[in-house]
């Protein structure tokens, strides 16, 4: 029986990994062929960018200075750093920018990240609004990439393209490819109409969606995941700028990176039970046949096969340890024979999604312009990440199931 369901289970990883591919060479000419006129001064639309922060003192300079060095004419933008009740020098930093016209500073008392955007937003009198993040820095023609998605009436929201700012540890070389894939599945999933989460980082919506479903909800601290979900049970379309890129800081150790994915997973798992009636229901399209069931599914397929490994390999001791009881320490030399080469289903399928995964991520560096050949990240990934994936997911899973709350830091 647990063979027939690992069959299952490999066989539906493989599905999506193929599915992905295909989509991808079935729209690959149109994301290379997309061209956008140049919008004149005019024309562009005016944008307020939220900056919500706490204890943000060693990062905050660096991302106003990256957004009051886009490319975008500066009585069309606007800048709204809102402290969160920070207890350390945020605010006092804050200050440099104080006689900035494109600058609004504002202070609070620590509520959370979704009432400082929500602040942001009641001041901002802007056609687009967007948040950034204070770890998290843009590139200078970010805002003017995802602008002209704009030009579509229908889309209601565009989000960006996040990579890793810097990588240096293996932790952080790990999480650049984690990263890059996530631009092209996201992408495919833009051409679905199936984006379920706004990144935090410089995601931008037109000013009615919040006049239309509401401002930002606490949402198991997911609130940029939550957003996306309500906005597509509203019918309302995103889309994503694969070339505006965002470079993030990434957690460099364990300790901060699983307290991370943890937070992200359990959210994710909390908005899926909010959400629930939006699984399996075509009147949301591929997302709520596909996308949204598979991401549920890829965290309890991953448990599952941690379950049997440890089960397998606990066994397996066992076995060698009654058999050392019984007949002592035996040696017969190492013969290499082609009839003790395992040609079970298991072991192509195995070695199938294993492919399907070099291929996403070659596919995936082409699309964010990154180096095609393969350096130590993709060989800290392939050898690491699915290692360390299982006990996030493990906690989270547990923290839902036992009502254990997630905690932002």
């Amino acid at each position: 029986m647990n063979e027939i369901i690992t069959y299952i289970l490999l066989f539906i990883a493989l599905y999506f990994e193929v599915f992905l591919l295909i989509t991808y060479f079935e729209v690959r000419r149109k994301i290379k062929n997309t061209v956008f006129d140049e919008i004149s001064h005019k024309k562009l639309p005016t944008v307020s960018i939220i900056v919500p922060c706490w204890n943000e003192e060693n990062t905050i300079v660096k991302t106003m200075f990256s957004l009051l060095k886009l490319d975008y004419p500066k009585d069309r933008l606007s800048i709204i750093a809102v402290d969160d009740g920070s207890t350390d020098k945020t605010w006092n930093v804050l200050q440099r920018f104080a006689r900035n016209k494109q600058v609004k500073l504002l202070r609070k008392e620590n509520g959370g990240k979704h009432t400082a955007v929500n602040m942001g937003i009641a001041f901002s009198e802007s056609d687009l609004v967007g948040c950034l993040d204070a770890d998290s820095f843009v590139h200078p023609q970010a805002l003017k990439r995802i602008a002209n998605r704009f030009s579509d009436p229908s889309v209601m929201a565009v989000t960006p393209s996040m990579k890793i700012n810097n990588p240096q540890n293996y932790l952080e070389l790990i999480q650049k490819v984690e990263y890059v894939m996530g631009i092209f599945i996201r992408k495919i999933l833009s051409h679905l109409n199936a984006l379920y989460i706004t990144p935090g980082p410089f995601s931008i919506f037109r000013r009615e969606v919040f006049a239309i479903i509401g401002e930002y909800r606490k949402a198991h601290n997911t609130e940029d995941l939550e957003m996306a979900l309500r906005m597509q049970k509203n019918r309302m379309r995103i889309d994503n700028a694969h070339d505006a890129y965002v470079y993030t800081t990434a957690p460099n150790t364990l300790r901060k990176l699983y307290k991370q994915r943890v937070r992200w997973t359990y959210g994710f798992l909390k908005n899926a039970i909010d959400y629930r009636k939006m699984f399996f229901k075509p009147e949301y399209g591929h997302l709520g046949i596909m996308i949204l069931p598979l991401a549920g599914f890829s965290i309890f397929s991953t448990l599952y096969f941690v379950a049997t490994v440890i089960f397998d390999f606990v066994k397996s001791t066992l076995l060698r340890i009654e058999e050392f009881r019984t007949v002592g320490l035996a040696w017969h030399g190492f013969n290499f024979d082609l009839f003790y080469i395992d040609t079970r289903i298991i072991v192509f399928l195995t070695f199938a999604a294993l492919l399907g995964t070099i291929s996403l991520i070659f596919f995936s560096r082409s699309l964010a312009k990154e180096r095609l050949r393969p350096g130590k990240d993709v060989v800290y990934f392939l050898a690491l990440y699915s290692l360390i994936v299982p006990f996030w997911m493990a906690r989270a899973v547990f923290n839902v199931v036992f009502a254990k709350s997630t905690k932002w830091r």
